[in-house]
């Protein structure tokens, strides 16, 4: 799948560019040209940008897993996961793994998250009788993957600083309030699919509390000024980053583990994962790059923007829309996306900090679905597929209307 949109981009960025060509700009040539030393060099940066980052953050993961934080996020998980399937066995190895994935995940680590999921995907795939439809477990656990709830959206701040963001964090609430929203309904689909208990009281309980806390949020931010919204983003989202240090470096004194050591080992793996990266955002970045430099992206944009026109609707989204449509395909051509509109506009122009959001609000659902499936050899998920697009389209919604209530009134 992600083979053939990458060589989409070629054929589309060819076909404008020949297009132009017919109509008797050749400095198409040159500019594509241009387009794909540049992004590379681009791409070349941010990675090496990104390697001190990840390290600390891996880093300090792997002090948090060492003091026994994987075994207790997943006692953490498993009422959860035992409520809405019963038949699932106590204590199962499956709870860690997931609840690490989905930590990972609500740190906004993709990356760090993949194997923590496959293993959880291997673990559950232990309790399923079929070799070629996911079990119930499974479905839900993709499905979550895919929703990815993200209360620390770690790399998105990462990418922003790396960028140029004069505060990286002010897009904390507005992605946790689109990713709550993109778990919520992505949760609510597959319950219905699958005919999972959901109307049980606890259930209920739970998932009314996520909507009510979601919703006060919303209400509470509704009564302040653009100021005080952009304010209380940064100062919770800077605020909560620092408050998992401290409760990290607690934990590791309590359990008397080597937090050193611990963290030298993380750190490698951070500085591993930053260069496993670079290959793929060298090679999305030039493909878009080319796509940019053909004219085609500048069409698509024009056409969106021109159609939001003539709604009468505020159009300055429109740029961040091919980060958008990108994102249920290829979580690296997203990114690029991201990277791209940022480097062209700044990161806190209004249509990178929608991109931002956007990128933060959902996973991507056709790359989760291969990579966890094919890791097992299943071939079909019982509804994923379709609570997966149905929740990739609240967190895209949500996240473009957050982003007028918090960045609308830039210029």
């Amino acid at each position: 799948m992600i083979n053939r949109i990458w060589l989409g981009l070629f054929a589309l960025a060819f076909a404008a560019m020949l297009g132009q060509i017919i109509h008797g700009d050749w400095d198409v040539l040159s500019r594509a040209t241009t387009a794909l030393f540049s992004s590379a060099k681009m791409a070349v940066d941010i990675a090496l940008g990104l390697v001190g980052l990840l390290c600390l953050w891996l880093g300090i993961l792997k002090i948090g897993e060492r003091a026994g934080l994987v075994h207790g996020m997943g006692r953490a998980v498993e009422p959860f996961f035992r409520w809405l399937i019963p038949d699932m066995p106590k204590s199962h190895p499956a709870f860690g793994h997931m609840a690490f994935n989905m930590a990972a995940n609500a740190l906004g680590l993709d990356n760090a998250a993949t194997p923590a999921g496959l293993a959880a995907m291997r673990s559950l795939q232990a309790l399923n009788p079929s070799d070629e439809e996911a079990s119930k477990a499974q479905s839900l656990f993709i499905v979550l993957n895919a929703s990815s709830l993200t209360i620390f959206p770690v790399t998105i701040f990462l990418y922003r600083a790396q960028m140029g963001a004069a505060d990286p964090a002010d897009v904390f609430l507005p992605i946790l309030i689109s990713t709550g929203m993109s778990t919520l309904v992505g949760l609510i689909a597959v319950g219905l699919w699958l005919r999972l208990p959901l109307w049980q009281p606890r259930v209920m309980l739970t998932l009314g509390g996520i909507a009510v806390l979601l919703a006060g949020l919303l209400a509470g931010l509704s009564r302040l000024d653009a100021e005080g919204i952009a304010r209380w983003s940064s100062l919770l989202g800077n605020g909560l980053l620092l408050a998992l240090l401290l409760a990290v470096g607690v934990l590791a004194a309590r359990r008397k583990v080597n937090a050193f050591d611990a963290f030298i080992d993380g750190a490698r793996e951070g500085f591993d994962l930053a260069l496993k990266i670079l290959p793929y955002l060298v090679a999305m970045l030039v493909a878009i790059g080319l796509l940019r430099a053909s004219g085609a992206l500048g069409w698509l944009t024009d056409g969106m923007r021109a159609v939001t026109l003539w709604l009468g609707v505020d159009g300055r989204f429109v740029d961040a829309l091919p980060t958008a449509l990108m994102k249920p395909l290829s979580g690296s051509g997203a990114r690029a996306m991201m990277l791209d509109l940022m480097g062209q506009v700044g990161a806190d122009a209004f249509p990178a900090r929608v991109a931002a959001v956007v990128q933060g609000s959902t996973e991507t659902t056709l790359y989760v679905l291969a990579l966890y499936l094919g890791s097992v050899g299943l071939r079909r998920a019982r509804g994923a597929l379709m609570a997966c697009l149905l929740s990739d389209v609240a967190g895209i919604v949500t996240a473009i209307t957050v982003s007028y209530l918090f960045f609308g009134h830039n210029a």
